[in-house]
């Protein structure tokens, strides 16, 4: 098994994305990258803890490659965005990999690389260069319970319509050799 820390915009989208691939084995929403200990969800939604909100992504490389879980982590948000993702602004939300050792650290430099290709055309007043920091994984703090498989246990709320929806379709069109049954 392999994992991954990665944040994209708000964590919901990124948990339910990763929950459609087959060979993600769990994914754990939650906080890093910030200062403050043990930091709440409310406080993290502040901007003042420096922290993060966050996926911990752990995956079967034998069934799914890490290169794919990269790709669709540049496919679910916009790495463009600086420290927002569409409506949620802040540091909370911006696009970040969080490196557990220098090995990591490259593939993520690797895949950043891949996304700049990718992501190469002007969006609206936002450049075409990837904004995505590549940081050392420091503490990563688990969010509160109701966080965890949010999609799954409120499907009809409104920001899981409008929002993660079309992130979870996205992946699934784009990766669909590796959708989960």
């Amino acid at each position: 098994m392999q994992t991954f820390v990665l944040a994209g915009g708000c964590f919901w989208c990124l948990d339910a994305a990763y929950r459609a691939l087959r060979g993600v084995e769990s994914v754990v929403s939650g906080y890093t990258g910030g200062a403050a200990p043990q930091p709440t969800y409310e406080q993290v939604c502040t901007g003042a803890t420096g922290h993060a909100e966050a996926v911990k992504v752990t995956f079967d490389p034998e069934v799914i490659p890490q290169e794919v879980i990269l790709d669709a982590y540049f496919t679910m948000h916009d790495p463009r965005q600086l420290n927002h993702q569409g409506a949620d602004t802040g540091t909370q939300y911006r696009s970040a990999m969080f490196y557990a050792d220098d090995a990591q650290r490259e593939v993520f430099e690797t895949a950043r690389r891949r996304a700049s290709d990718l992501w190469d055309a002007p969006l609206g007043d936002v450049e075409g260069t990837v904004v995505t920091t590549i940081e050392p994984l420091g503490t990563f703090w688990d969010g509160e319970e109701y966080h965890q498989d949010f999609f799954a246990k409120n499907p009809t709320q409104g920001y899981c319509l409008a929002v993660a929806v079309p992130k979870v379709n996205k992946v699934r069109a784009r990766f669909s050799e590796y959708r989960a049954a």
